[in-house]
């Protein structure tokens, strides 16, 4: 038979162990979330056609090493990277925003330090060399209807092909530089060349010459995307998926 007077130390027993695993829990994600993998979404069409708005994407932590921008929040922890690594020129990384840490933005490494970048007539060029172009055709921008862009193959120096979207000559970021990347800074485009706010532009407009600090991870794989209209706090919207972008690798 249970004591009465024993019910009130078995319920505060029975909540501490219950609070003990659950804090335990959040520990272990958190651990992994910055060590190794974080899932996250960017609802940015810059990076089209390879990201899209919906896409939830799965994020490496260690590729370039961990700095304060690698927790949440970005807590004011000591400069540097620990076991940093240089990312290559090519990768897809998620990066914290120069002015405002806050916020996560996902663009592609065209320039490490050192190399100098130019844009002419869109044509990206780096340390003299124009990256080569293959015209793929005309298609309508998936988001952006009645916006006809060309698909565009890029291929860099190390020999890496990405599909890109050009909307045609006239463009601000089309006439660019040439700028020598400093120490410690990468140089960022997006995919969606003339509709991207990247390293063409000032800190103060676009993303400027991203520091290594800010580095979040390189994105790899989309795990799973929603179509236009489907939204977290609409559960019947939840199933409203993009099946063919599920799994999708980054390249």
């Amino acid at each position: 038979m249970t004591d009465i007077a024993d019910t009130p130390n078995t319920f505060a027993r029975e909540l501490w162990d219950t609070l003990k695993t659950l804090t335990l829990a959040l520990l272990i994600a958190l651990v992994l979330r910055v060590v190794l993998f974080q899932p996250n979404t960017i609802p940015s069409s810059s990076m089209e056609p390879g990201v899209r708005t919906g896409d939830y994407l799965l994020i490496s932590k260690f590729d370039y090493g961990w700095s304060r921008h690698s927790v949440p929040f970005s807590p004011p922890l000591p400069a540097g990277r620990l076991f940093g690594r240089t990312p290559r020129r090519g990768d897809v990384v998620v990066f914290k925003l120069p002015r405002d840490v806050q916020q996560l933005y996902i663009k592609r490494v065209i320039g490490l330090p050192g190399d100098t970048v130019e844009v002419r007539g869109g044509q990206v060029i780096v340390n003299g060399r124009p990256l080569a172009q293959q015209r793929l055709g005309v298609v309508e921008d998936p988001e952006a209807p009645g916006v006809m862009v060309e698909q565009v193959r890029e291929t860099n120096a190390e020999g890496r092909s990405y599909i890109t979207y050009d909307r045609g000559q006239g463009y601000e970021g089309d006439d660019f530089g040439p700028v020598v990347v400093p120490e410690g800074r990468y140089f960022m485009m997006g995919d969606n060349r003339d509709n991207s706010l990247d390293s063409r532009w000032s800190e103060a407009v676009g993303v400027g010459l991203v520091p290594a600090d800010n580095l979040a991870g390189k994105a790899r794989r989309v795990i799973v995307s929603w179509r236009e209209g489907a939204a977290l706090l609409k559960p019947w919207t939840w199933l409203n998926l993009a099946p063919e972008r599920c799994l999708k690798p980054l390249r």
